[in-house]
C-alpha cells in the first residue's frame, strides 16, 4: 500500500476522533516514505497545526460548512462533470466496477467518485500506475485547488500535494474557462471495460 495516498484520503475524510489523533504521525510517516516534496510536506503541516489547535467538532463544523454547502469545492469529483444529471449514476456505476476489478470494494454507502474513496483505490496501485490514473481528473483537483486557495482555506494544502503526484500538471487555460462556466476535459481515455469518465464529452461543464 502506499501510506502516501492513503494518509492523503484520511485527511480529506469527515474529521474522526481516530484521524484527530494520528495527526502527529502523519509528517513522519509521510517522509518515510519519501513521494512528496518538501514543499508539500510542509503545507500538510500547517493542516494540521491548523486544526490541532481546535477541538474535534470545530473542525468537523469547518469540514461541513466548506465541503457540503459549496459546490464549487465538492469533494464528490463527478459532480463538477455532471452536475445533478443522470449521467452522473452511470458513471458511478461504471467506477464501482473499475475499482472492483481492480482490487478495491466499497460500501453501498460510499460514493465511488469521492474524493477520498477514489485516493483510497491509488494506494492500492503502483506508484506509477497511481500517477497515471491521478492525473485522469487533475483539471477537477486544480478548480478545488484554485478556490480553497482563493478562501485562505488551510485544505488547499491537501489538494496542492494531490495534484504533485500527477504523472502530469494541470492544463491551466482549462482551469481559467472553469471559472467562466465550462471546462474542456477528456478522462475517458484511460478506461475502457469498462469505461470510467470523469468527463462525458470533451466539452464537460464544471459546475460552481
Amino acid at each position: 500500500m502506499l501510506k502516501t495516498y492513503k494518509i492523503l484520503s484520511l485527511l480529506l475524510s469527515y474529521p474522526e476522533m481516530e484521524i484527530r489523533m494520528s495527526l502527529p504521525e502523519v509528517v513522519p510517516n509521510l517522509k518515510s516514505e519519501r513521494i512528496l516534496k518538501v514543499r508539500e510536506i510542509e503545507g500538510i503541516r500547517q493542516f494540521i497545526e491548523f486544526f490541532s489547535a481546535i477541538d474535534l467538532t470545530g473542525w468537523q463544523e469547518h469540514y461541513v460548512q466548506l465541503f457540503d454547502y459549496s459546490r464549487a469545492v465538492s469533494l464528490s469529483l463527478f459532480e463538477h462533470v455532471h452536475g445533478d444529471s443522470k449521467d452522473r449514476g452511470q458513471a458511478m456505476v461504471d467506477m464501482i466496477g473499475f475499482y472492483s476489478e481492480n482490487g478495491l470494494e466499497i460500501n453501498q454507502s460510499e460514493l465511488p467518485d469521492h474524493l477520498p474513496v477514489f485516493l483510497e483505490f491509488l494506494s492500492l496501485q503502483d506508484p506509477l500506475r497511481a500517477a497515471e490514473l491521478l492525473a485522469e481528473p487533475v483539471e477537477i483537483l486544480e478548480h478545488i485547488f484554485v478556490k480553497l486557495k482563493e478562501k485562505g482555506n488551510p485544505y488547499q494544502y491537501l489538494l496542492a500535494a494531490i495534484i504533485s503526484l500527477s504523472a502530469r500538471e494541470p492544463y491551466h487555460e482549462i482551469i481559467d474557462n472553469s471559472t467562466k462556466g465550462s471546462m474542456d476535459m477528456d478522462f475517458d481515455k484511460e478506461y475502457e471495460e469498462p469505461r470510467v469518465s470523469f468527463g462525458s464529452d470533451p466539452c464537460a461543464t464544471s459546475k460552481s
